[in-house]
């Protein structure tokens, strides 16, 4: 019997999905990882920031009690999100030319995000960072690849509404 061994990206997916797990969002978690020539340089998961009570200690979601659609109002969430972690946990010399593996699941139903992306403020952290591109999971077999430069020439900054 012969094994089939799992593709490389899929590989780091999976990483990035197990690091989810620890997310202590009540809406949707995320989980991410830092891979530079391959070796994991940093993770990160959905949480509020150190010292701070999470959603799931608290009971409740703010963003769902004032039903903010996903995609707005990011500063009344009180987590940081998977990218910033990972981010903030690495040097940005290792993060240079860095592959970035992103895996969201809906903390209800456990199903996988659709369409899942980075937000604005997380695109502007990877951006900085040095990051080359973002691989995130749609399906368990399947990804979308980000190329960062084009984050940059699209500059979605300034066609972007404000949710205020």
């Amino acid at each position: 019997m012969i094994m089939k061994r799992r593709d490389k990206i899929n590989y780091y997916l999976d990483i990035a999905e197990t690091v989810l797990k620890r997310g202590t969002c009540l809406r949707r978690n995320y989980g991410a990882i830092i891979v530079k020539n391959d070796e994991i340089i940093s993770t990160g998961y959905t949480g509020a920031p150190r010292g701070r009570k999470n959603c799931i200690d608290l009971g409740y979601c703010m963003r769902e009690q004032l039903n903010i659609p996903r995609g707005q109002m990011y500063e009344k969430c009180r987590s940081v999100h998977a990218e910033m972690n990972a981010c903030v946990s690495a040097a940005r010399r290792d993060m240079m030319g860095a592959t970035l593996y992103l895996v969201g699941r809906d903390a209800k139903t456990k199903k996988l995000i659709e369409n899942a992306n980075s937000c604005a403020m997380c695109k502007r952290i990877i951006i900085n960072s040095g990051i080359e591109r973002v691989i995130i999971r749609d399906t368990d077999d399947g990804y979308r690849i980000k190329n960062v430069e084009e984050w940059i020439t699209s500059d979605d900054s300034l066609t972007e509404k404000m949710g205020y």
